[in-house]
């Protein structure tokens, strides 16, 4: 890669861990689209828990499987704000890291063969002077 383009990445990723590491702290609470929809035919007291009513969230259950990073969150940290800091730009590292990996696999290799030693001219030369 030249230089420009790992300068260009560089920059992607620092706005990335910005955006993932402190932005994501002042993301709203409330729920979104899905949650709220959900939530329809239910009454939900104030810290959002359903107190009546009929709804398709009244079926939630915990979650079978749990991680270092579920709920937004890093196990084990306290803090909710550098929790979910440190969750976000834990999984924008990780995805940068397993993305670049893909690529890195998938990258465009040039033919390999006798011709790959880089003195075409030489070889133009050769063949040439067998042809004359």
């Amino acid at each position: 890669m030249r230089k420009r383009s790992w300068g260009f990445v560089a920059v992607g990723l620092l706005v990335a861990l910005l955006l993932a590491g402190v932005v994501s702290n002042y993301a709203s609470s409330h729920p979104d689209g899905l949650d709220s929809s959900l939530l329809k035919g239910c009454t939900v007291d104030s810290e959002g828990e359903i107190t009546g009513g009929s709804c398709p969230a009244q079926q939630e259950k915990e979650h079978e499987v749990g991680g270092p990073l579920a709920d937004y969150g890093v196990a084990g940290i306290d803090n909710g704000f550098l929790s979910t800091g440190l969750s976000g730009a834990l999984g924008v590292l990780l995805t940068f890291a397993v993305g670049g990996g893909v690529f890195w696999l998938l990258r465009r290799r040039g033919p390999a063969g006798p011709d790959d030693s880089g003195d075409t001219a030489r070889g133009d030369r050769q063949r040439a002077g067998a042809a004359g």
